[in-house]
């Protein structure tokens, strides 16, 4: 079997708010073209995770690497410089969200690619008809944030993100703030970027979603991993008393 390549290596991962730990000491690797789920109850640390990769939390103890680059070891980061490139690698999708209200649609694709890339508008223009076009939202280009449904406006805070270039693609709770029929044109955007390969990371409490879009599970609870394999594995014959519990309450 061909070895894939590890893009996000995460070693005894610990961090604190106060007195209250919410991660553990966490451990896992994502290898490249996977996509990792994370599921587990509210509380567990799933998105605490995630915001833990992408730099807007700093980690207590533990060692990042992402896309061969040491984000941090054993609680010490990693240059000023160093960590706005190893930023780079990685794209972050809100529950949220975090579309500028006062930018159209094109605007707010184009600007992150001219402060962050360097590039010129025109080709920034480009990307960003090109993926309006492949998330089915050309016609809305013109178009600013309340103008649009929440499934659209997710579907532009995943094309701005794509717009970036990451090699790796992070959802925290991608549906959660939309209706339960919106639900499906996002999960509809992010099974194709699974089919192309996209390596990614989706923390998520659609389990049925979870199961299908997944090459492997995570479940975590309480700050650490009580169980990890293949999605196959998880939901068919998870192992641990503790998943078992949790994923009874889920119709299959």
């Amino acid at each position: 079997m061909e070895q894939l390549e590890t893009v996000i290596e995460v070693k005894n991962l610990k961090k604190s708010f106060g007195s209250l730990e919410i991660l553990k000491g966490v451990s896992f690797e994502v290898s490249k073209g996977n996509v990792l789920g994370i599921i587990g109850p509210s509380g567990s640390g799933k998105s605490t995770l995630l915001r833990c990769l992408t730099q807007l939390e700093k980690i207590d103890d533990g060692s990042i690497t992402i896309c061969h680059d040491t984000m941090v070891k054993d609680g010490v980061y990693a240059g000023k410089d160093e960590l706005k490139k190893i930023g780079r690698h990685l794209g972050l999708v809100f529950q949220n969200f975090n579309l500028f209200p006062h930018y159209s649609v094109l605007q707010n694709i184009m600007d992150p690619q001219i402060r962050v890339l360097g590039i010129s508008r025109e080709e920034a223009r480009k990307t960003a008809e090109d993926l309006l076009k492949k998330m089915d939202l050309s016609e809305k280009a013109c178009s600013y944030p309340c103008e649009l449904s929440g499934g659209q406006q997710q579907r532009v805070s995943i094309a701005r993100s794509l717009a970036l270039k990451p090699e790796v693609l992070l959802f925290d709770e991608p549906t959660s703030a939309l209706d339960p029929e919106l639900t499906g044109e996002i999960l509809k955007v992010i099974k194709s970027l699974a089919k192309e390969k996209m390596t990614m990371i989706v923390v998520t409490h659609e389990m049925a979603f979870a199961r299908d879009i997944s090459s492997e599970v995570i479940f975590m609870a309480n700050g650490n991993i009580v169980e990890k394999g293949s999605a196959a594995q998880i939901f068919k014959a998870p192992k641990e008393e503790r998943t078992k519990v949790f994923l009874q309450r889920f119709s299959n």
